[in-house]
């Protein structure tokens, strides 16, 4: 029995790997838009170059080569633990006092920090504002809501224990 494997290449790669896949005798098919059916020997063929940035049976392809031009450690080697590429300070845990905070720089430059929920904002968004029928109304509170579902949101928020 032969194993596939369901390879969706890099867009800039596409069209390579396409050529690399008809070459092949038989000819390899697509089973999507973007996704080739390879056979497992096949793949162990295939040029590294043509595999960088694909998805291999859904997860990323990590390559020797992309990782040695990125400057990444390898695989299993001892690299430092890192998030989104900037090492995390050394930390050491003490009983009774809390960790000490992370520079902003470990969120990487494209994180948007969260809001809290805002209260306000929820409420004028689940209760009725509209035509002043409101059929679900609270029963922990005054609120009246025109849906069951903001109702049922407004009391898992508001009166948990209830």
């Amino acid at each position: 029995m032969t194993d596939f494997l369901h390879i969706q290449p890099a867009q800039e790669q596409r069209r390579a790997f396409a050529r690399w896949a008809v070459a092949q005798d038989p000819k390899l098919r697509t089973v999507g838009p973007n996704t080739f059916e390879v056979p497992a020997e096949a793949f162990a063929q295939a040029s590294e170059e043509i595999l960088i940035g694909s998805l291999v049976n859904g997860h990323r392809y990590v390559s020797p080569e992309e990782d040695a031009r990125e400057g990444r450690a390898a695989p299993g080697e001892n690299a430092p633990e890192t998030e989104h590429g900037v090492p995390l300070p050394e930390q050491e845990a003490v009983p009774g006092e809390p960790l000490p905070e992370l520079p902003d720089t470990t969120y990487g430059p494209d994180a948007v920090p969260l809001d809290p929920i805002d209260a306000d904002r929820y409420e004028a968004a689940t209760s009725d504002a509209t035509d002043g029928a409101a059929p679900y109304a609270c029963d922990d509170c005054t609120k009246t809501f025109s849906s069951e579902r903001g109702r049922d949101s407004h009391r898992r928020i508001k009166h948990p224990g209830s």
